[in-house]
């Protein structure tokens, strides 16, 4: 059964295909048209090209997505992808998922990556499997700080380059 977007107040998160993503990995993004999506000139960027590879190969090993792959972040009233977000995989034996996302420069400080990771967060916490959601940013990444420490997250460690959270249901702010 495939994975139904999720919709919050400003956005709609899909996730994607194998085909959706090898089309846009190969520059296709007519392939959103065909979704009822807004191609622009200003997404995929960089970091999400970077990223479409493991996505890509992670789909290849699947019939369908299951929802801990990744999800372009779509706005509401145009119909236009500002991003993507998602899980690094599947949950583990003891039930956590990893989780990363990428707002578009244009679109960032507007809330939008608080809102999409809180919307995956509580879709994770659904999933009976799941019992806890990492994440890491670089120890520079101000913005992803804040986001993660709204999002309930607690710091577990941090090293030269990367801070490395975790979150429990019962630490989860979906508001």
């Amino acid at each position: 059964m495939p994975v139904p977007p999720i919709h919050t107040k400003r956005l709609i998160l899909i996730p994607y295909t194998l085909e959706i993503a090898r089309a846009i990995r190969a520059g296709n993004t007519g392939i959103l048209a065909e979704i009822g999506l807004q191609p622009t000139r200003i997404w995929p960027d960089q970091e999400s090209m970077d990223t479409l590879p493991r996505v890509i190969k992670r789909l290849e090993q699947l019939p369908e997505p299951t929802g801990f792959e990744s999800w372009m972040i779509v706005l509401k009233h145009n119909a236009t992808v500002i991003g993507d977000a998602g899980f690094k995989g599947a949950p583990n034996k003891e039930g956590v998922v990893d989780i990363g996302y990428s707002i578009i420069e244009q679109e960032q400080q507007r809330g939008y990556g608080l809102e999409t990771a809180r919307a995956l967060v509580a879709w994770a916490f659904r999933q009976p499997q799941v019992k806890c959601v990492t994440a890491n940013c670089l120890l520079e990444n101000a913005a992803s700080i804040r986001l993660l420490e709204k999002l309930g997250m607690q710091e577990v460690v941090r090293d030269d380059e990367m801070i490395y959270w975790k979150l429990h249901p019962q630490h989860a702010n979906y508001s």
